[in-house]
């Protein structure tokens, strides 16, 4: 993960401009395909919003795992295989330095999970990052995601239905995160309140609209605000047009 910046835009499933950052101190951490569980097989749905980025930009591109409520995944060997293989086509994306996989498993997907993670990690080059997303919970009380071969766990601390509350007012007494993997990194919104971490942290922004420098300006003094570590010089480009 060393050759990532210190902040990184979440880029959703809309068209993104983003011209404006410096590519020193920004990444883009860009969804690059859904793969919905269904029955038995893997829907995939690929990105299919344009992304601009400056050249020289940090990218990891995100795998985002769904289930079909109507028909439940079986989790079998079938559906493994295929999972594994719709991630790694993601990874063969050209200037890429990492993979993000984005998935809410629920505790009887657990154990499918883990092995997912382990066979993708096999399968990835040993020069390419592998990180993680996890709910706040899996980081603070529930931690099962310790020994996982990853390079990266991000606690999204955002969009935590019930474990909201309970959660907020653990990091305001500044315990920190139980799961030390999960005390790196740290996935924010812009429509949320931010937690306030001790030490340099990578920050995760992910914003409901699409990104404009106008949005960003604002993200960015909310960061040198509230977390402390990553990075104080401007991440914007002065130079380069806004969208």
């Amino acid at each position: 993960m060393d050759s990532f910046p210190p902040w990184m835009l979440w880029a959703w499933e809309k068209p993104e401009r983003l011209g404006f950052i410096d590519v020193n101190r920004v990444g883009v951490a860009f969804l690059s395909r859904t793969c919905v569980l269904m029955g038995g097989r893997v829907v995939v749905r690929p990105r299919m919003q344009p992304l601009r980025i400056p050249p020289g930009s940090a990218l990891m591109a995100v795998v985002r795992i769904e289930t079909d409520r109507r028909s439940p995944p079986d989790l079998g060997p079938g559906q493994m295989d295929e999972l594994v293989r719709a991630a790694l086509e993601a990874a063969r994306r050209p200037g890429l330095g990492g993979i993000q996989v984005d998935f809410d498993a629920r505790v009887s997907q657990r154990r499918f999970y883990r092995e997912f993670i382990e066979r993708l990690r096999r399968g990835l080059p040993d020069s390419m990052a592998l990180s993680v997303t996890a709910l706040a919970s899996w980081c603070l009380y529930d931690d099962w995601m310790t020994d996982l071969p990853v390079d990266e766990i991000v606690p999204m601390v955002f969009r935590m239905g019930a474990d909201t509350d309970r959660v907020r007012r653990h990091l305001a007494a500044g315990s920190g995160f139980g799961c030390p993997g999960c005390r790196r990194s740290l996935g924010v919104c812009t429509d949320e309140p931010w937690p306030i971490l001790p030490g340099p942290v990578r920050v995760y922004v992910f914003h409901p609209g699409a990104w404009t420098r106008k949005s960003f300006e604002k993200v960015q003094e909310a960061l040198e605000m509230s977390l402390p570590g990553p990075g104080r010089p401007s991440p914007v480009r002065e130079s380069s047009p806004g969208p």
